[in-house]
């Protein structure tokens, strides 16, 4: 990838004297670092270009390039590629848009060793290299960009450089015909120029490798923020589960970005006022927050504000607003949020002597300050030097205390705001951005990633049969408690058993449930009876149910009487993008209802599984809802798990699906289960139709 971050030489096939041509900005970009590498423009009119002596073709030029960079129209692309192969290129960077067949042209280069950015990429930077090859001019700094849509990466980096960050290094990526996301992601892991990764993408095709260069990242110290687009409905549409239709490309996006370590956010601006606070302030070890205002109603707001983003305005310990009721004696609200009443302009050090108050309380994990701080100096500015001051003793404090501290302002550009960045405060002017950020940054610091490939999977499954008989087996296998049961029906071929002989030989108690054995939802078709007392209701539904949906397997199994039951939905499914999927969701008949859902990658460990269930709106009725005994949710984990790991360790698995699992106060138990194979994703293996009862 050096080269094209780096190359020793570059060329720019379409170099041009127009300003408004692409040409133009690329070869002005090129002949920026002609002091660290060679260039050579290529034009095959122009004489010179930009002062610089041209090239007509590419096969005059002294030596081969490390880097062909091109800008010619879309349908010459093939051609100028093929020469270019010819002559010993083998890394290209192609801006051109409407290339026929990008595809197979991307194909061609890598048969022949070569590489390719685009086509219709925005072109890629480095500002430690001195490589400008885009459009425009980018401020050097410590924010990568990696983008699938150039010109929203020239967006954040447009964003980034007005709100004081640079860019370390811009890569356009375009529809990812060869490069993809991963490997200039990997690339920036030992990138000493680069702190924090801006990324934009489209298309997650290859979503493994690009976790794994995502955990890297982590692990080097450097956040990665990621915008996406849209999460298409077809996967939703194919599925045959609840498990595949009830979850989006989004949520599998956010399972990727908390298993990797990294923040989806939904703006390039909010992205950006991330950016700024991972620059400069320390991360929050929890939600805890203090803030202080000037204002009774911006604090208040502060407080409101803080609380809808999930960070905790707790009250203040008995010695802490001890220690404020001492600075303010005549303030009447000391105990988080704190109202200055005045305070400040009678002495601006009371800001610095709240906050290190707040900074030393051990239950105190972050400080807000909200309102006027700021603006004294831009409007009095006899008062400049005396708010520097105070800016300059947080920057103490703040270094002292390793905890953040984020101003919201009500000054935008004062000199006490730029001196609050310099030292590492980051400040917003809205409260919104301000709770928004040290939330999110919260986020981010309590999920680190997690280490799925050293977890135990279930080993392959030998090949299956279809429906609820075989699904039964399958589970049960893993571990996974099912109730005593029997097939009936047609159990093999020109093979029947009674279900009242059945019974009595497996020893079943009463009561039962009888099912049909293939339908993937058996209650809309009518395919289950509950409740059943004894054997002779056992025969009645029984032929019923056969008179209805025809000859088949069903299977008998004794019912499931607990008292105190909570119906859950644990399923997975492989994606095709990132791979095998855990979910969990409220179980039975509304499951689609209710759409209340949690997923991850799998698999996943025990204590992750039960952050899993604490996700879900219905988790409160597994701890004990209004009185009644809490469910055994340890043994619900323990099923979260069995399936992550089967899903995980096999291949051959398209989806699977235990629905409900009944949770009771004295264990768990799957009494329906759906799996879908690979080999027949889509086959629902009904019975043949029954006869027309009017025939």
């Amino acid at each position: 990838m050096d080269a094209f971050f780096d190359p020793g030489s570059v060329a720019v096939l379409g170099a041009s004297n127009d300003s408004s041509k692409w040409g133009f900005w690329l070869a002005a970009g090129a002949l920026r670092g002609a002091e660290r590498r060679r260039v050579y423009l290529i034009n095959a009119t122009a004489g010179s270009i930009q002062g610089q002596p041209t090239y007509a073709r590419l096969r005059d030029l002294p030596e081969t390039p490390e880097l062909l960079v091109i800008s010619v129209p879309g349908p010459t692309v093939a051609g100028v590629v093929a020469e270019a192969l010819e002559n010993g290129v083998r890394a290209f960077l192609i801006i051109s848009a409407r290339v026929p067949d990008a595809d197979r042209l991307a194909a061609t280069i890598r048969e022949t060793g070569g590489r390719l950015i685009g086509p219709n990429s925005l072109g890629i930077v480095d500002s430690h290299a001195d490589l400008l090859l885009a459009w425009g001019n980018f401020i050097p700094g410590s924010l990568a960009v990696v983008t699938q849509s150039g010109q929203l990466g020239t967006e954040i980096a447009t964003l980034a450089a007005r709100s004081g960050l640079g860019v370390s290094r811009f890569a356009s990526i375009g529809g990812q015909s060869d490069v993809r996301a991963a490997e200039v992601l990997a690339t920036l892991v030992d990138d000493p120029a680069t702190a924090q990764v801006a990324l934009y993408l489209e298309s997650f095709t290859g979503g493994a490798a690009l976790v794994s260069a995502l955990k890297a990242l982590r692990a080097a110290g450097k956040p990665t923020m990621i915008l996406t687009t849209g999460a298409s409905s077809a996967g939703a549409r194919l599925a045959r589960s609840h498990t595949g239709s009830m979850t989006s490309a989004m949520d599998t996006v956010d399972a990727a970005c908390r298993a990797a370590g990294a923040i989806r956010l939904a703006t390039p601006g909010q992205l950006v006022e991330l950016a700024g606070f991972f620059a400069s302030g320390w991360l929050p070890k929890d939600r805890r927050i203090g803030v202080l205002s000037d204002s009774g109603g911006q604090g208040a707001i502060a407080a409101d504000t803080a609380e809808s983003w999930g960070l905790d305005v707790r009250e203040l310990s008995a010695g802490g607003a001890g220690r404020v009721s001492e600075l303010l004696p005549e303030a009447d609200h000391i105990v988080n949020p704190i109202d200055l009443d005045g305070a400040g302009e009678k002495n601006l050090d009371v800001y610095a002597d709240l906050a290190e108050v707040l900074l030393t309380d051990t239950d105190i994990d972050a400080v807000v300050v909200s309102g006027y701080f700021g603006c004294y100096g831009e409007d009095v500015p006899d008062l400049r030097d005396r708010e520097l001051a105070v800016v300059d003793r947080l920057g103490e404090l703040v270094a002292e205390a390793k905890k953040p501290v984020i101003v919201h302002s009500m000054s935008a550009s004062s000199p006490a705001v730029t001196r609050l960045w310099e030292f590492g405060i980051p400040a917003y002017t809205s409260i919104e951005a301000a709770m928004r950020v040290l939330a999110r940054a919260g986020f981010y610091a309590a999920h680190s990633g997690r280490l799925t490939e050293s977890l135990e999977l279930t080993g392959p499954v030998t090949p299956w049969g279809t429906g609820y008989a075989a699904a039964r087996a399958v589970i049960e296998g893993a571990g996974i408690p099912v109730p005593a049961g029997v097939t009936v029906g047609s159990v093999g071929p020109g093979e029947s058993r009674a279900p009242a002989e059945a019974a009595k030989a497996s020893e079943l108690r009463p009561p039962f449930a009888l099912k049909a054995g293939w339908p993937a939802h058996k209650t809309e078709v009518g395919g289950i009876v509950l409740g059943l007392s004894d054997l002779p209701a056992v025969e009645t539904a029984y032929a019923d149910m056969v008179g209805r949906l025809g000859e088949g397997e069903y299977i008998l199994e004794e019912m499931d009487t607990r008292d105190h039951v909570v119906e859950i939905l644990v399923g997975g499914r492989q994606d095709e993008n990132f791979g095998p999927l855990v979910i969990v969701a409220a179980g039975g008949t509304e499951t689609e209802l209710f759409a209340d859902t949690w997923l991850e990658l799998a698999p996943v460990t025990h204590t992750e599984a039960l952050d899993m269930i604490s996700r879900l709106s219905c988790s409160r009725l597994l701890t004990g809802w209004r009185g009644r005994p809490a469910a055994d949710i340890d043994a619900l984990a323990e099923i979260i798990v069995a399936v992550s790991r089967m899903v995980a360790g096999n291949n051959a698995i398209a989806e699977i699906e235990i629905n409900p699992v009944r949770v009771a106060p004295d264990g768990a138990l799957a009494v329906d289960a759906l799996v879908v194979t690979t080999e027949n994703p889509t086959a629902e293996n009904v019975p043949a139709e029954k006869p027309n009862s009017e025939e």
